[in-house]
């Protein structure tokens, strides 16, 4: 018999693994580096995936499912499960059975990420177990390992993952589904209402459930002993393992699949084999406070950074300080020589002429979570505060009565997408129409482009193609259901009547709220005739180039002495703002050019 192999990513790994294990139902909110995975399971008809509004929404859809009868999964980032914590923590005391398993993209050095959050905490804290897989093949078997672990234990499981694991592509041996459909619901005050008294027994069967999955662990073939003497034995897990093995690979290693609860009893044992425990993880010293806590003396972070990834080269640094390696023998990380490029919005990106002008009114921003979070760099340079998905309402309205205190009437600008809107954003709207005097000023920006943009194009609660009724939730309805009245739709490629508009909300008194309109130039795949710039016309001031966009640059003209602007024809996609900041009206659309020429 052939065995089918596919080169994946763990996030498609994850995917197919839970639909060969019989997965019925996927919940998510879409967040880098766990997108993939949702995007990748609607290729399964026999599974329904779905983009939650948020976070908690999602767990609590995987909650009933589970609770329902059938195998669930959830994933998000690392900061998502801040969110979903509430139910998560209630949830977890519940004895299930239907396996369910929560998956979290972790996101050491903070590629895509607001903070370096370790979740293996946050899962010891809510008593789930916790697998942490090395590669994509591991990320598919584990997922059907912590189904059958839920299930056979009655405990909600945890497979934590990382950036790297979730984007990197190894081979996969693909299998045929297994169809696990469990009982259906049937009502159970005691196992589902957590309130005292039932709360007071499920204390007790969470730590019983703990110490039987330890007991598992202990004998199980995911924790890896590889044996090459000597004094040292390493314990690592996830991906740190392949990096340890390319610097260290004849030094003794315990690899571990569950790191919670570790198999404790089979590292007593091992232990007696070895003078000293080196243990390799990266972000914090989880494994070495839980080796610590049960007696077993290690080291461990001080020898290897708390923060960012630990590559070979580093790992290979910290086994040579520790003196486990004589020498050095692993080069630097690749230097690239390529000129450094931040990001920008990308071309035709219907946020950038709202963040022209607002630098251009010169006012104070608070800033929120997605594509738009880039307004708080060069050259915009806008926002004043980012904290987190959401927080912008709660921040602004805080913000505005401690101006008030001091007596400061300065206008306050906030800015939040549709996506965040939604997710987290209507509390907020709700609180901050709640108990102000009226006359604050305070003006809330929602940049509306039809998709959940800074993590691939997923859909909103507004997005049209969301609701198959064919009509979309109105953010105006909503707002004026909470009692807003100044609200204002505008399409901000109209750069003089957008800029006129804003800036007229923002020295308003009271509570104003401009909605973008233009929709987002990559999902929507946006493509208009391209803009040129008339060199000779061309006064060279910039002032196109300061709108970031990615087309325009300063080049020389033959001829021509000092350098001008220009723009490539073939990333420009006609969204016109720069032709509309010009001052001398030397940009101009190639259509209309060809028409006049035409004539």
């Amino acid at each position: 018999m052939t065995i089918k192999k596919e080169v994946l990513s763990g996030n498609q790994a994850i995917a197919r693994g839970f639909y060969e294990a019989g997965g019925c139902v996927a919940t998510a909110y879409p967040g880098s580096p766990t997108v993939e995975i949702i995007d990748s399971m609607r290729q399964y008809e026999e599974v329904y995936s779905e983009f939650a509004t948020n976070e908690k929404v999602a767990l609590e859809m995987a909650i009933g499912s589970t609770y329902g009868g059938v195998r669930t999964l959830c994933a998000m980032k690392h900061v998502g499960v801040n969110i979903c914590m509430d139910p998560l923590m209630s949830f977890t005391q519940t004895p299930i059975d239907s396996g369910f398993v929560l998956v979290t993209g972790d996101d050491p050095g903070m590629s895509s990420s607001q903070n370096e959050q370790d979740n293996r905490i946050l899962g010891k804290f809510a008593n789930m177990g916790i697998l942490d897989p090395c590669d994509s093949q591991e990320s598919k078997d584990f997922v059907k390992i912590c189904l059958d672990l839920s299930e056979k234990y009655h405990v909600p499981m945890m497979l934590r993952i990382t950036s790297r694991l979730c984007h990197s592509r190894s081979l996969v041996e693909l299998n045929e589904r297994e169809e696990h459909m469990g009982e259906v619901f049937k009502p159970d005050p005691t196992k589902y209402c957590m309130l005292p008294p039932h709360t007071f027994a499920h204390q007790y069967s969470m730590k019983e459930r703990i110490e039987n999955l330890e007991k598992w662990a202990n004998d199980a073939e995911i924790n890896k002993f590889e044996d090459f003497g000597g004094d040292d034995l390493v314990i690592t897990s996830g991906i740190a393992y392949n990096n340890f093995k390319e610097a260290a690979p004849e030094v003794s290693v315990l690899k571990l699949g569950m790191v919670y609860p570790l198999p404790i009893e089979k590292i007593k044992t091992l232990k007696k084999k070895f003078k000293r425990v080196v243990v390799i993880e990266e972000m914090m010293p989880f494994i070495e406070n839980e080796l610590k806590i049960n007696g077993i003396d290690c080291v461990g972070k001080e020898a290897f950074s708390f923060t960012n990834e630990l590559m070979a080269e580093n790992i290979e640094e910290g086994l040579v300080k520790l003196g486990v390696l004589g020498e050095r023998k692993i080069k630097d990380a690749f230097k690239d020589d390529t000129t450094a490029r931040g990001p920008l919005f990308c071309a035709g990106c219907p946020h950038r002429p709202v963040f022209d002008i607002l630098k251009k009114a010169k006012v104070n921003v608070v800033g929120d979570i997605g594509c738009y979070t880039m307004g708080l760099l060069f050259p915009f340079e806008v926002l004043n505060i980012n904290i987190s998905m959401g927080a912008s309402l709660g921040i602004i309205k805080g913000l505005r009565i401690a101006l008030d205190k001091h007596e400061d009437d300065r206008p306050l600008v906030g800015v939040i997408g549709d996506g965040t809107f939604f997710h987290s954003g209507l509390p907020g709207f709700a609180n901050i129409r709640y108990q102000l005097k009226g006359n604050e000023k305070i003006t809330m920006i929602v940049l509306d482009n039809g998709t959940t943009a800074m993590t691939g194009g997923q859909p909103t609660a507004a997005s049209y193609e969301r609701d198959h009724m064919g009509q979309d939730i109105s953010i105006e309805d909503i707002l004026k259901d909470m009692g807003i009245t100044d609200i204002e739709r505008i399409d901000q490629f109209n750069y003089k009547d957008a800029k006129k508009k804003i800036n007229d909300a923002i020295n308003r008194e009271g509570i104003s709220v401009i909605i973008t309109s233009r929709p987002c130039a990559l999902r929507y795949k946006v493509k208009n005739p391209h803009f040129f710039v008339d060199p000779e016309v061309c006064i060279g001031c910039r002032t196109c180039i300061k709108t970031n966009c990615p087309p325009l640059r300063m080049r020389e003209y033959d001829g021509i002495d000092k350098k001008k602007s220009s723009i490539d024809p073939k990333q420009c996609v006609g969204c016109s703002i720069c032709a509309q900041v010009c001052p001398v009206g030397a940009i101009k659309n190639i259509k209309s050019v060809e028409k006049k020429e035409a004539k």
